[in-house]
């Protein structure tokens, strides 16, 4: 294990232990954590492990297969005989043994190429497990990023409505003032109670979201503590604002995982149906064995006998004739390599179609920030002016409020957009093949 990999294992179990002084983590901090203890990574890694232990020349047939084999074996017999003059002899409990061993070697010279393709497929299967546990780790850092983010957002949410509550605490503040000098109403002062703790069920209920989605990350990271007080060191949602379509689109058609999956799919079916082919050419198989073997026995002319050597055999055959059985498995394998190339373009199809919505996306909600930032400060300055008209009683508590609502509805939505077009980035590099540029 080198250097940075024992740093790495030292931090992850401080996080672990759910030490305090750890409690801010950066999105590759949470990325580094998740790809190291999540379960689905794990076991995907596991099964890659096997793609690759299966490719061998062994479990190809290139190698020959030898067998040793042993036996050890008696007999109890009682025996009467009765020769013709007359005669009688009986022999009892006689005992005889057989001890027998051999070695054999089994090995197919020849079988139509289809120890050659079998090999082929293999290598072809281990890449498919690399690919596979590439793709798990693109999910995972897709949905780590996600829910790092989607936590900025909900925090920020949570911070506009503790900004909410500072205002219409505020406002009691005033309106009490007022009451107690006389020129206020109890029915204002109550009103302004009313939207004080509105506010602040809406910001408890708000709490609740933030923790949820912390819990959610903790659990994507598989952290031992799921209670885990998880800040994320990032305030804002930056944003990649110079994504380019056609890049994207030349990304995808060579680096997206699923359509290297559907490639080599269509490579593995292709080797299928060439296995399938191979049946009907002839097949060579040598064969050879050294055997010993001992006897023992209490009646007869030999007390015991030996018998070693070895021989040997090459079998050469054909099949002429198995009922139809070879077409019929040519056919498939030919239907078989018609539907993975068309699940190749139904995937080319899907990736293009997901990747042209999700750009378009991208660039409209880039639109709406900027139109949403401009409302964002018209709203605070209106909220200036008539929080100032308010303390001079020339504004109304209904129109106040108001003004208190529009601004929360902006920052939210401002906020809302802006996950969304992160979202949408998230989506744009997952589809294109580059969401591991996060690491």
């Amino acid at each position: 294990m080198n250097f940075k990999q024992l740093i790495l294992n030292a931090f992850i179990l401080c996080v672990a232990t759910g030490l305090h002084a750890q409690q801010s983590l950066s999105l590759q901090d949470v990325i580094s954590i998740g790809l190291e203890n999540n379960y689905s990574i794990r076991m995907a890694r596991n099964n890659q492990q096997i793609s690759a232990n299966n490719y061998s020349l062994g479990n190809a047939g290139f190698l020959p297969s030898v067998d040793l084999r042993t036996q050890y074996s008696g007999t109890y017999n009682n025996t009467g005989r009765t020769d013709f003059d007359g005669n009688e002899t009986a022999l009892r409990n006689i005992h005889n043994t057989v001890a027998n061993a051999n070695v054999g070697l089994g090995w197919t010279i020849f079988d139509g190429f289809r120890v050659q393709i079998t090999y082929d497929k293999l290598a072809a299967l281990k890449e498919m497990g690399e690919l596979n546990t590439r793709m798990a780790i693109e999910h995972l850092v897709a949905s780590l990023t996600s829910e790092y983010f989607n936590l900025i957002q909900q925090q920020r949410l949570l911070n506009n409505l503790k900004f909410a509550v500072d205002l219409s605490r505020e406002r009691v503040r005033i309106d009490e003032e007022r009451f107690l000098l006389g020129s206020g109403s109890k029915l204002q002062l109550l009103q302004a109670e009313v939207f004080l703790n509105a506010d602040s069920s809406r910001m408890t209920r708000q709490e609740e979201v933030v923790r949820a989605s912390r819990i959610r990350l903790n659990e994507l990271m598989a952290m031992e503590n799921l209670r885990f007080n998880l800040q994320p060191t990032d305030t804002i949602i930056p944003l990649n604002d110079i994504l380019i379509f056609e890049t994207l689109e030349a990304s995808a058609r060579k680096n997206n995982t699923a359509m290297r999956l559907a490639e080599n799919d269509k490579t593995v079916s292709g080797y299928d149906r060439r296995i399938a082919s191979s049946q009907a050419y002839p097949y060579v198989n040598l064969s050879s064995a050294y055997a010993f073997s001992h006897n023992t026995f209490q009646s007869g002319t030999f007390s015991d006998q030996q018998t070693y050597g070895m021989n040997y055999g090459i079998t050469f055959g054909i099949n002429l004739f198995d009922g139809f059985n070879q077409r019929r498995r040519v056919n498939n394998a030919t239907i078989a390599v018609e539907n993975s190339r068309l699940r190749y373009e139904d995937t080319e199809n899907s990736l293009m179609s997901s990747l042209i919505t999700t750009y378009n996306i991208y660039l409209n909600n880039l639109r709406l920030i900027e139109m949403e930032s401009q409302n964002l400060g018209v709203a605070y300055e209106t909220l200036d002016i008539a929080m100032e008209r308010y303390r001079l009683g020339d504004l109304s508590g209904i129109e106040l409020r108001e003004v208190q609502k529009n601004l929360l509805e902006a920052e939210e939505r401002l906020v809302s957009i802006q996950y969304q077009a992160k979202l949408a980035e998230i989506s744009l590099l997952h589809l294109s093949g580059r969401i591991l540029e996060y690491l």
